[in-house]
């Protein structure tokens, strides 16, 4: 039997609520296989206030991994790649590397711009690389409230803003985009925004508390990755999605950490 194959590319997070533990439960819950390619490893601290602590994984190591699963998997196969934490320059460099190389069909990219735990030059080399690296790459962006204002350079206090960001993210990418603004705008819905050039859709529905859960961004992109390599267009994958995540609040998981995660399962 053959599956569709999504790879992510993308962090490790020890308690499983975020990064590539979150994506290939993602994968799991819609059907699909999941590989990863691990490019850091992030744990929080309990005894510093659950402080980020983030460790880079070789570059070389990264490539060795990228190699065997493109061996591993042909083009028709591994369609679709989900992009997530990178966390340093030499990371994106090498990343963006191979995707040059290889024609990796759809590439979703959750432009993960602040990589918690780096001194703050760091974290602004980061984001320069991924801006310039990666984000033309993308076929399918999927920032945050935070990463949009970026992205866009337009402060964004509502839907109206939300929507100009994601058109510029898109004019300047080429990439459809789904811009979350979640918790993050006022009001009695969580709001995300899809655009692609062609079609310009808000996508609402009730927040569910008003509180950001953990690996809420993660899930999404990844739900997006699922759904794109099963055949859904863009904005079928967006839909979806956010169902999926909207389900997974709905149904968090709570820890001993000062943070809820989302539960990824079969809707």
């Amino acid at each position: 039997m053959t599956s569709p194959v999504v790879l992510t590319i993308a962090g490790s997070e020890a308690t499983g609520g975020a990064g590539a533990q979150a994506d290939l439960r993602t994968f799991q819950a819609h059907g699909v296989f999941g590989a990863v390619a691990l490019t850091c490893i992030v744990s929080f601290d309990p005894n510093a206030d659950w402080g980020h602590r983030f460790v880079p994984v070789e570059r070389q190591v990264i490539a060795d991994q990228l190699e065997a699963i493109t061996a591993a998997y042909d083009q028709d196969q591994l369609a679709v790649t989900k992009i997530g934490m990178l966390g340093t320059p030499a990371t994106i460099e090498t990343v963006a590397g191979v995707l040059r190389e290889r024609p990796f069909g759809q590439v979703v990219l959750d432009p993960v711009l602040i990589c918690k735990g780096q001194e703050p030059g760091a974290a602004l080399d980061t984001d320069t690389a991924l801006k310039a690296e990666v984000l033309p790459l993308a076929t399918f962006v999927t920032p945050n409230h935070f990463e949009a204002e970026s992205l866009s350079g337009l402060e964004i206090r509502s839907v109206e803003d939300l929507t100009e960001a994601a058109r510029r993210i898109h004019e300047t990418s080429g990439a459809a985009v789904l811009a979350k603004g979640g918790v993050n705008l006022p009001g009695p819905d969580a709001v995300d925004v899809f655009v692609d050039g062609t079609t310009t859709e808000v996508l609402s529905s009730p927040k569910v508390g008003e509180v950001q859960v953990a690996g809420a961004g993660c899930t999404l992109a990844a739900a997006v990755a699922a759904r794109l390599a099963l055949g859904d267009s863009p904005l079928e994958a967006a839909r979806a999605a956010k169902a999926f995540v909207t389900a997974g609040i709905r149904e968090r998981l709570v820890s001993q950490a000062p943070f809820d995660v989302v539960r990824q399962q079969a809707v």
